[in-house]
């Protein structure tokens, strides 16, 4: 089964760019206005994000949402059998950032929010970059489209570990030597009572503690990760060191610094964000919660 699938996907990705593009319009169109996929989800994330936008104001960022979204699933096809030189053409970096800290010997722990694509920002990351790249991911239901997936994502030779397996796979990378570890630091908490509650546009928000706690374990250097789209199929991914001495930040602070950062970049491009998941799943409750604040 593996093998037709593959077969198929693979046959899909050579169509030409400008083909994919109209397929992408025209599935973005039918997802917004005839399935209206998560459109209430949608429509609520950006409520509470830009209050102060017009409803035909959040209207088009919605719809430029929806073309960006089936962007990147289409180019995450093209990918399967794009060449090194297209690919190069097509992706740009501040790499000299992240390569200037291999050199001072500490291993780095690259954060980033659910921004579009991360599949290009992947690849970047591992064929440009002198850290050996590890990415955290959830693994897909269905094993065979799992299979394809991690076989594109390797291409590069990035280290791909399942977060359902990290505890027991992560130390074998670790111990050998130092690393670049890529994490989305925006996904919500399995338990919002062991969380940070930091505000995120302007509303109590629950962030997972791991990423901060693992810094500062490790003493690795935190760098946010931004990518975009510069032209369409086209993106450049940007690193900005947040700091190379995580143990001077009181509990909580780097994490509210990563939110910070998020936001001002979600503020720059709002559609480049993933606002079909629920974003605010979790409401603040001050008798549960008040202890767990950060300023």
């Amino acid at each position: 089964m593996y093998h037709i699938i593959y077969s198929f996907f693979y046959f899909l990705s050579l169509l030409p760019w400008r083909i994919c593009y109209v397929i992408s319009d025209g599935v973005a169109f039918i997802l917004q206005n005839v399935v209206q996929y998560r459109k209430e989800i949608i429509n609520k994330n950006l409520a509470i994000a830009f209050p102060n936008k017009s409803i035909l104001e959040r209207q088009k960022i919605a719809t430029q949402f929806y073309k960006n979204f089936m962007d990147s699933f289409i180019e995450t096809i093209k990918l399967i059998s794009i060449s090194d030189a297209e690919f190069q053409k097509r992706f740009t970096s501040n790499v000299e950032v992240l390569n200037n800290l291999y050199s001072s010997g500490q291993s780095v722990q690259v954060v980033a929010g659910h921004f579009f694509n991360w599949e290009f920002a992947n690849w970047g990351a591992a064929k440009y970059g002198k850290y050996p790249f590890i990415g955290v991911y959830m693994p897909l239901t269905n094993p065979h489209f799992n299979k394809l997936v991690l076989k594109t994502r390797e291409r590069y030779g990035s280290i791909m570990i399942p977060a359902t397996q990290f505890k027991t796979q992560f130390h074998k990378y670790s111990t050998q030597g130092h690393y670049a570890m890529a994490l989305a630091a925006d996904q919500n908490p399995g338990n919002p009572l062991s969380a940070y509650w930091i505000s995120f546009f302007g509303k109590l928000t629950p962030f997972v503690k791991g990423p901060e706690k693992g810094a500062k374990l490790n003493n690795t250097a935190q760098v946010f990760a931004y990518f975009h789209s510069t032209k369409r199929g086209h993106y450049h991914l940007e690193y900005e060191v947040m700091t190379t001495s995580p143990n001077y930040f009181k509990d909580g602070q780097l994490t509210a610094l990563y939110v910070r950062i998020l936001e001002e970049k979600i503020k720059q491009n709002p559609a480049n964000y993933l606002w079909s998941h629920k974003r605010w799943k979790y409401e603040y409750d001050p008798k549960q919660h008040a202890q767990l604040v950060v300023d």
